[in-house]
C-alpha cells in the first residue's frame, strides 16, 4: 500500500476505537477491506485513495463478484469503505467519497438456523463437569443459550458483571450500550460450579491476575476464536452431523422465546437490537410447530378409516 493509505488507515482506526467504540473484530474487518481496496488501486496504477473515482469502485466490485464473494460479504466491504471515505472527507483529507453512490446488494432473506431442544440436550450432556475445562464449557453453553448474548459480548464479561443472587448479567453491547439479561437455574448452577471451582483451577496458570469470567487453558481470557474451538469440540462429541456455530445459540434463544409466546419487543431488548427489524427475522416458527398446527386444523390432515 502507498504511504498515504497507511497514514489514513491509522487515523481511521483511532477514530473507530475512540469515537465509535467498535469491537476489535469489526475494526479488523474494516481494515482488511480498506487494505484490499488499497492494493487494488495500486495494481490499477492509481496513485492512492485520493485519486479513486466511482469508475474504479465499479471495477473493484465487479472483481469481487467474479471471485464468487457473497452479497453479504460485498455489502460489508462497501459499508467499511464508505465509512472510511466519509471519515476522510470529515477530516478534509479527500474531496469526495467514491462509494457514496454505490448501492448495497439486495440481501437474500434467509431464516436463521437454530437448534431443536433434543439437539440442545445432546450438546449440554457432553461436557465432563468433573474437570475444570468441562465446568467452564458447561457454564459457557448454558449462559450463551440462557441469555442470547453475542460471543463478542461473552468474551468481555467479568465476574463482577454476574449477579448470582438476582440471576442477571450485565452485558456490554455495541456502541457502549449496556443491558441486563436474566438467566435461569440451569445457567446459575453451572456458573456457580465454574466460578467456585473450575475457574480457580484454570487461573493457577495465569501469567497475571484478571477478572475476566471465561478463562482458557493457560489461565488467560477466552477469545471468540477460543469459544468457536470449544464449541466445535463439543459438537463432535455430541453428534458428527450437527453443524453449529456460536451465533446459532443466539438464534436458538430468540426462536425458542418467540415460539413460546414471548413478545417481539421484549426479545428485541434482550438481544440488544437497536431496530425491531433485526429481531423480526426470528419470527419464523419451527417445523414441528408448523406440522402441529397443520395436523390440528387442516380438514384433510387425517384420513378416516
Amino acid at each position: 500500500m502507498t504511504e498515504n493509505v497507511n497514514f489514513f488507515l491509522k487515523l481511521f482506526v483511532e477514530y473507530l476505537q475512540i469515537e465509535k467504540n467498535y469491537s476489535q473484530y469489526t475494526i479488523v474487518n474494516y481494515v482488511n477491506s480498506i487494505e484490499e481496496f488499497g492494493m487494488f488501486l495500486h495494481a490499477q496504477n492509481i496513485n492512492g485513495m485520493k485519486e479513486a473515482a466511482y469508475h474504479d469502485v465499479r471495477i473493484f466490485l465487479t472483481e469481487a463478484y467474479e471471485k464468487g464473494l457473497s452479497r453479504k460479504t460485498i455489502s460489508k466491504k462497501i459499508s467499511a469503505l464508505r465509512s472510511f471515505y466519509k471519515f476522510l472527507m470529515r477530516e478534509k483529507l479527500v474531496e469526495e467519497n467514491p462509494f457514496q453512490l454505490v448501492h448495497l446488494p439486495k440481501q437474500e432473506k434467509r431464516i436463521p438456523k437454530f437448534l431443536y431442544e433434543k439437539e440442545l440436550e445432546e450438546l449440554f450432556a457432553v461436557s465432563d463437569r468433573s474437570q475444570p475445562s468441562g465446568m467452564r464449557n458447561q457454564a459457557l453453553l448454558e449462559l450463551l443459550y440462557a441469555t442470547g448474548m453475542r460471543v463478542s459480548e461473552c468474551c468481555t464479561l467479568t465476574v463482577g458483571d454476574l449477579d448470582l443472587f438476582m440471576d442477571t448479567v450485565l452485558v456490554h453491547g455495541k456502541g457502549k450500550k449496556q443491558r441486563y439479561i436474566p438467566f435461569g437455574s440451569y445457567a446459575r448452577d453451572a456458573l456457580e460450579l465454574y466460578i467456585n471451582s473450575g475457574r480457580q483451577c484454570l487461573l493457577e496458570k495465569a501469567k497475571e491476575p484478571h477478572d475476566v469470567l471465561f478463562v482458557n487453558q493457560r489461565g488467560g481470557p477466552l477469545t471468540a476464536r477460543g469459544i468457536r474451538y470449544i464449541l466445535s469440540g463439543l459438537v463432535k462429541k455430541a453428534s458428527g452431523t450437527l453443524h453449529i456455530h456460536p451465533h446459532m445459540l443466539r438464534h436458538t434463544f430468540a426462536t425458542h422465546l418467540l415460539n413460546e409466546g414471548a413478545d417481539l419487543r421484549s426479545v428485541q431488548e434482550l438481544l440488544g437490537h437497536s431496530n425491531l427489524s433485526s429481531t423480526q427475522i426470528y419470527t419464523h416458527v419451527s417445523k414441528e410447530m408448523l406440522r402441529n398446527t397443520y395436523m390440528s386444523h387442516h380438514p384433510r390432515a387425517f384420513k378416516e378409516n
